[in-house]
C-alpha cells in the first residue's frame, strides 16, 4: 500500500489555510484561540464528509476514526494548534498522516477488524505551560493544575476555554483506559538538525529526553563602570560568562553526546551601560535520555556555579523550576518501525527526540512510537520550517506500514 500524497498535500493545504498570516508567513493557531477552534471545526467536517466517526472530548482532542470506541484501538495523531508564526508541519502533519492512514486502509481493507483512529490533540504547543490534550488523555490532569494554569499574558487556561464554550473541568473526563489502546504512533518532523545533515529519511525515535529547568539568580553589586576597579568588582555577568564557558566541560565529563545544556534566557540589573551588573537572573535547561545522566549533569552545573560564584564574590540562589524524566519509546514499536523503514529501503536512523511530543505522556499508558522525517536546516517553530514532499511521503508511508503491523499483531 501506498498513501495518497495529492490527497495529504491538499488536506495539509486546507487546514493550514485557518491562521494563515500573510504578512509573515506564519501560523496563528494557538492554543484555544479562535483560528485554533476553527482548525477544529474544520477536521471534525472533514472527517464526516468521509463517513468518518468524530467527536470532540472535554479536553478539546478531536477524534476521527473507525471502528467501535470500546475495543482496543489503534491511536495515532499530533498537535494542530501552533506557536505564535508557526510552521507549516509541526503538528499538523501527524494529524493529517494519520487522516491519510485511515482512508488508504479503508480503501483496501473495507472492513477492518481492529478499531483505527486518530486524533489532533489540543494544546501541545504549551501556551498553558503543559500538553493538555496528551495529559488529558493520558490522565494526568489534577483539578488544581487545570484551575490555576495560566499563560504568560495572565490569561487562565479556564476561561480560555470558556470563551470557547468548553468547561475546563471535563478535561478530567477525557482519560482513555489504557485498555482501550492498543497503541499510539506519531509522525512529526525532527525540528532539528541532523536527519536534514546526514541526509537521511527517517528518524526512529527510541525515547524522548528528559528536561529539567532553573531560575539562577548570581547576585554580586552594582558599581559605577568608570570607577570601580576590575579587581574589586562583584561583576554578575562575569559570574554568568565563566559558568558559560563551563558547559562544554560538565557535558565532556559528566554527561553523553545526547547531553544539551542551554543558557536561554538572560536578564541583568540593574541594566545600564554604564553600570557594572549587581544582579544577573538567567535561565538553565538541562537534557538527557538517561535521568540519572540528568541528576550528575545537574550536580556539575550547582559545582561550578558555587565555585563561580565564591570566585567573583556572589551570591549564589536557584530554582528547579521543572524535571521530567526521559520517556522511552516501546522497544517493540521502536523495532517495528525500524523493520518498515529497511523493508521501504528508506535510509534512517535511530535517535532521540530532544523536543517534547505527545508521545512522552502516551508512552505512559500504551506501546507509543514516533517516527520523524527531517526539517530542511533544522528550522521549526518559525514560517521558513519546511520539508521536502518526498520525505512527507516516506514517513506517511511508514505510519501507514506501522498501523498495519500493529493491526494484525
Amino acid at each position: 500500500m501506498q498513501i495518497n500524497l495529492e490527497r495529504l498535500q491538499q488536506n495539509l493545504h486546507d487546514l493550514n489555510e485557518i491562521g494563515y498570516n500573510p504578512e509573515d508567513r506564519g501560523f496563528y493557531r494557538i492554543g484555544f484561540s479562535d483560528a485554533d477552534m476553527q482548525g477544529r471545526q474544520w477536521l471534525m467536517e472533514r472527517a464526516r464528509s468521509l463517513e468518518l466517526d468524530t467527536y470532540m472530548d472535554g479536553a478539546g482532542n478531536v477524534f476521527f476514526g473507525t471502528g467501535a470506541r470500546d475495543q482496543p484501538m489503534i491511536l495515532m495523531g499530533s498537535h494542530i494548534d501552533t506557536v505564535p508564526a508557526g510552521g507549516y508541519f509541526d503538528g499538523s502533519l501527524g494529524a493529517m498522516a494519520a487522516l491519510e492512514v485511515i482512508e488508504t486502509m479503508r480503501e483496501h481493507y473495507p472492513q477492518l477488524d481492529t478499531p483505527i483512529w486518530g486524533v489532533a490533540t489540543a494544546e501541545e504547543e504549551g501556551r498553558f505551560g503543559g500538553m493538555l490534550g496528551a495529559q488529558a488523555m493520558s490522565g494526568k490532569l489534577t483539578p488544581d493544575w487545570l484551575q490555576e494554569a495560566h499563560d504568560a499574558d495572565g490569561v487562565y487556561l479556564k476561561d480560555a476555554m470558556a470563551a470557547q464554550g468548553l468547561d475546563v473541568m471535563k478535561a478530567l473526563e477525557a482519560a482513555i483506559p489504557p485498555e482501550r489502546l492498543k497503541a499510539f504512533v506519531e509522525l512529526h518532523i525532527e525540528q532539528g538538525p541532523v536527519l536534514f545533515q546526514k541526509d537521511l529519511q527517517i528518524g526512529v525515535v527510541e525515547g524522548i529526553s528528559g528536561v529539567f529547568k532553573w531560575i539562577v539568580h548570581l547576585k554580586g553589586k552594582a558599581d559605577h563602570a568608570g570607577t570601580a576597579p576590575m579587581d574589586m568588582r562583584s561583576d554578575a555577568f562575569m559570574g554568568l560568562a565563566d559558568f558559560a564557558h563551563e558547559i562544554e566541560r560538565i557535558i565532556a565529563e559528566n554527561g553523553t553526546d545526547k547531553s544539551r545544556i542551554t543558557v536561554g534566557k538572560v536578564e541583568l540589573k540593574p541594566g545600564h551601560p554604564h553600570t557594572v551588573p549587581g544582579e544577573a537572573i538567567f535561565t538553565i535547561v538541562g537534557r538527557d535520555m538517561d535521568n540519572d545522566i540528568m541528576t550528575d549533569l545537574a550536580n556539575a552545573c550547582r559545582r561550578a556555579l558555587s565555585a563561580i560564584a565564591r570566585k567573583h564574590r556572589l551570591m549564589f540562589e536557584y530554582e528547579q523550576v521543572s524535571w521530567l524524566a526521559p520517556k522511552p519509546c516501546s522497544s517493540r514499536l521502536v523495532d517495528l518501525i525500524e523493520q518498515q523503514t529497511q523493508h521501504r529501503g528508506y535510509s534512517y536512523l535511530r535517535m532521540p527526540s530532544g523536543a517534547g511530543h505527545d508521545t512522552q505522556f502516551m508512552s505512559e499508558v500504551t506501546d507509543a512510537g514516533l517516527i520523524f522525517i527531517p526539517s530542511i536546516n533544522g528550522v521549526s517553530h518559525a514560517p521558513d520550517e519546511w520539508s521536502h514532499w518526498r520525505d512527507v511521503e516516506a514517513g506517511a508511508n511508514i505510519l501507514l506500514d506501522t498501523v498495519q503491523a500493529i493491526s494484525k499483531a
